[in-house]
């Protein structure tokens, strides 16, 4: 009876309807499962048992009871795809049993082929440690749906990942695609050995295996080993797709050699690729800025018909490596008023242009306007870039100021290129107090020491300098000595 439910529903009830506002807000106010079979009765005698929206909201609520919640899921006659919260609910618990009859109604009502749903029973046979189911459906997916990355990420998001080495090493029979993920995760662990290996063991390799490599390469920073890749898949006649030819051109952009932007350019003027894409044009003018070609970055960015964020960033940064800090700004401001929004990137970049431009007021007004204007949280590298910036200006107080304001500890390098501008301005009250941060959070870098020895040597405090090397000497940190080779 409606006396047991809660009361802060009892105008609700009093004056019930079948309409399903009146009972999604019963649902949301049920405490307990009493509450939930009472209410699921009453839907029932109202004929509302097949309504999607009230069974997916019951389904989810009643979760806490997953036999239950099963069981309703299974009287619907003509399901909509499961929802979200009562896939990922099995997957958090590792119920295996009721997770697989999960899979099986999906079956049933044909939504097994949705995206979601694949992707969500691959989540959860991940995490039960069912590697081969869950390898089934990755590989089903990829030949049924297309959605490699979704699949990947996924799949590479699984706790057991030394499991899931093995559990590759001992399939009798592997695929290209099985090849791909491991490659890709281990691209993304940034181990290119154990990349390379696998690779040189895939027996029949599509695009998607070579961009997998050369992309990963290039984001480790080893652009010549990307472009040794990419030069033996031409020499096998694969021809290579805008992704594959956007990470090679980082990798050149890297490297800096302008007689390798010139082949680049060669080969995709012959190729039927289209170029106009913007990536692709984004890629070719970071590529052309980076290797010292500016009028060509700038033809490519003022011939293309649609400008985007990427490629705005990528002639910023072009401008800004050649030392055009105002025009960076400048074209920064064009972009905001072509009405495009920035993202963590952008902001980046032109903090890093207003920091080589000695900028101090507009690098704290794009700062402030990440933060309050655009709602996005500054990353450590955004703080990174505004104390670059006060530093340059000499307001070092306001850069340590800035620092201590941080929601979490900042990063060492932070501390160190402050500690850098004290000794450049000479700040030894300053530089003793980062020092002595950089000392509790790293006391056996060397580097800390002799950072803030050389601040005392700066200013004559050659007793001071004296303490600081007894310290290092009773810590039992040591310099390593350098040297050199002179051929004769």
């Amino acid at each position: 009876n409606s006396s047991s439910l809660p009361k802060a529903t009892a105008t609700a009830t009093t004056s019930f309807n079948s309409n399903s506002n009146s009972i999604s807000t019963l649902l949301r106010a049920c405490k307990t499962s009493l509450h939930l079979h009472q209410l699921h009765a009453h839907i029932i005698r109202k004929g509302v048992e097949q309504d999607h929206f009230l069974i997916t909201l019951f389904i989810s609520i009643s979760l806490s009871t997953l036999s239950y919640s099963t069981s309703i899921f299974n009287l619907v006659r003509r399901p909509t795809t499961p929802t979200r919260q009562s896939l990922k609910r099995v997957s958090t618990q590792c119920e295996i049993s009721l997770g697989s009859v999960l899979h099986g109604s999906a079956l049933r009502c044909g939504v097994e082929g949705d995206l979601f749903v694949r992707t969500s029973m691959i989540d959860f046979y991940g995490k039960c440690k069912h590697i081969f189911s869950a390898r089934e459906l990755f590989d089903d997916m990829y030949i049924t749906v297309g959605d490699l990355e979704e699949a990947k990420r996924l799949f590479n998001e699984m706790p057991q990942k030394n499991v899931t080495r093995r559990m590759f090493d001992e399939m009798p029979k592997r695929n290209v695609v099985s090849y791909t993920t491991m490659i890709d995760g281990y691209v993304k662990a940034g181990d290119m050995a154990s990349a390379r290996f696998l690779f040189e063991q895939v027996p029949q390799r599509d695009i998607f295996v070579w961009f997998a490599l050369i992309s990963g390469y290039a984001q480790s920073g080893q652009p010549n080993e990307a472009v040794k890749v990419f030069l033996e898949m031409d020499s096998r006649d694969i021809k290579p797709d805008e992704f594959v030819m956007a990470s090679l051109m980082f990798a050149c952009s890297q490297i800096g050699n302008l007689e390798l932007v010139k082949c680049v350019d060669s080969y995709l003027s012959r190729s039927t690729m289209d170029t106009q894409q913007p990536h692709v044009v984004a890629a070719l003018v970071d590529m052309n800025a980076k290797c010292g070609n500016m009028e060509q970055a700038t033809k490519l960015f003022e011939e293309m018909p649609k400008k985007d964020l990427i490629s705005y960033c990528s002639m910023i940064r072009g401008l800004l490596y050649h030392g055009h800090g105002n025009k960076a700004v400048d074209l920064f401001n064009k972009m905001l008023n072509e009405g495009l929004v920035p993202n963590e990137v952008a902001f980046t970049v032109i903090l890093s242009a207003c920091s080589h431009a000695r900028f101090v007021e507009e690098g704290w007004h794009y700062f402030e306007r990440m933060r309050y204007g655009y709602s996005l949280h500054p990353s450590p590298d955004h703080y990174a870039c505004m104390v670059d910036l006060l530093s340059r200006a000499r307001r070092l107080k306001e850069a340590y100021e800035l620092l201590n304001s941080m929601p979490v500890e900042p990063h060492v390098g932070a501390w160190v290129a402050l500690l850098g501008a004290c000794k450049m301005h000479c700040n030894i009250e300053l530089g003793e107090v980062i020092a002595a941060r950089l000392l509790e959070l790293e006391p056996h870098n060397v580097g800390n020491y002799v950072s803030l020895s050389n601040i005392y040597a700066a200013a004559d405090r050659w007793s001071d300098v004296s303490l600081v090397r007894e310290k290092k000497k009773e810590r039992g940190v040591n310099k390593i000595n350098g040297h050199s080779c002179i051929n004769s």
